[in-house]
């Protein structure tokens, strides 16, 4: 079986690569009849004599691959018929701007797996680079809290050599008794308790969190049931939120008059109730200064999240009573950080560590008949149609 490693191809560039030189060198180590092949590339965070010194092939061509492997979305006028491609298509959820992309895979016979549908049979997520938006997440709310009130200055995360770098960059400042709060206990939120951790921020119970003053910075991170409740007060257990969100609202507003720093690592479902509201944001008690929201759902469950910014331009200013973007400085403006491509930020730590998750979770699967169903749970198309679990895109497809 022939691997194919892709170029990255959508601007801004991404510097993010799914296998590394040493996975690469690896993966050949453990297959000994897969044969790889990686794209040339002038902007990947790995060069390409990084993989010919292992002894990797580096080609303009990878038309004889079977199975070809990016990060981002291939372009249409790139996509090479009859192939099996792995990358983040941004279909699944009927993005309107993506659906020409998903047509195209099935006008060429593309057998398309997407990674985040590349989940365990309890519908899981295998691999995902959540950790490292939550990394840089969290590095980012506390720069930009000391932007706001020009407390401090901190480097961009991107121009900094990965995790270990921005540790020693938060070290080296001096945090009021600042409240942090981070919403979600999965990759993305354990990705900004991570820092936190690391930083030596101390995590204290919600209970205290709620009524206690500190001294120094503290933070505390809480799960569904901590942030939202029942509208008829019965206290039941996750399924019943993820079966019924209809029948909760949010539960966060506690939360707003306690906390100085919000960090997001929810995964927000399209019927869950919207969690920090425009009535928070203007209540004259709440106390948030920066919101820095990994999870990035425009129109979703953060009201202050009027748009995604970029990592050139990482924050801006939002004004409760006015439900509108002003500048940072404005002084009752709240700051958002609404970068929807943090990972990138962090090119070298992110590659290594989702090639690492790909190789442990997803590539037995090609040599072992698949007997978990990993495959086959993520394929989205086959033979120039939807799979039976995706065939609820054939409307999105047809541009109804």
């Amino acid at each position: 079986m022939k691997f194919g490693i892709l170029k990255e191809r959508k601007n801004p560039p991404d510097r993010r690569v799914v296998f590394s030189p040493n996975e690469l060198s690896r993966l050949k180590q453990e297959y000994q009849n897969v044969f790889i092949k990686v794209e040339h590339s002038d902007i990947r965070i790995f060069d390409d004599a990084q993989y010919k010194n292992l002894g990797i092939e580096v080609t303009d061509d990878l038309s004889d691959c079977d199975v070809l492997i990016g990060v981002k979305e291939v372009p249409v006028e790139n996509l090479i018929p009859n192939k099996s491609y792995f990358f983040f298509s941004h279909t699944i959820k009927k993005q309107p701007y993506n659906r020409k992309l998903l047509q195209a895979v099935l006008n060429k016979n593309i057998d398309l797996y997407d990674y985040e549908t590349i989940v365990d049979s309890e519908n899981r997520r295998l691999i995902g680079f959540g950790r490292y938006a939550g990394i840089v997440g969290a590095y980012n709310g506390i720069r930009a809290f000391g932007i706001k009130f020009e407390l401090f200055k901190l480097p961009k995360a991107e121009t900094l050599s990965g995790k270990e770098s921005l540790i020693s960059h938060l070290k080296r400042v001096i945090l009021p008794p600042l409240k942090f709060v981070i919403t979600g206990t999965g990759k993305v939120g354990n990705g900004a308790k991570e820092i936190l951790d690391a930083i030596k921020i101390k995590e204290v119970s919600v209970e205290n969190y709620l009524t206690k003053n500190y001294t120094q910075a503290v933070y505390t991170q809480i799960d569904v049931l901590e942030y939202n409740k029942r509208k008829d007060g019965q206290v039941l257990d996750f399924t019943d939120f993820y079966q019924n969100p209809t029948d909760y609202v949010s539960d966060f507003e506690k939360f707003t008059k306690v906390s100085d720093i919000y960090i997001t690592g929810h995964f927000y479902g399209n019927d869950a109730p919207v969690i920090l509201t425009r009535e928070m944001l203007k209540a004259n008690d709440c106390k948030i200064k920066v919101v820095a929201d990994v999870s990035c759902d425009i129109d979703g469950p953060i009201a202050c999240t009027l748009r995604s910014s970029t990592i050139a331009e990482p924050i801006y200013g939002y004004l409760p009573d006015e439900n509108k973007e002003v500048d940072v400085f404005h002084p009752a403006a709240i700051v958002v950080m609404a970068v929807d491509n943090l990972p990138c930020e962090l090119p070298k730590d992110a590659s290594e560590g989702f090639g690492e998750m790909f190789l442990g979770q997803v590539f037995p699967a090609f040599f072992n008949g698949d007997k978990d169903g990993i495959l086959n749970r993520a394929k989205i198309t086959e033979n120039g149609k939807l799979t039976p679990r995706f065939s609820y895109l054939q409307d999105y497809v047809d541009g109804k």
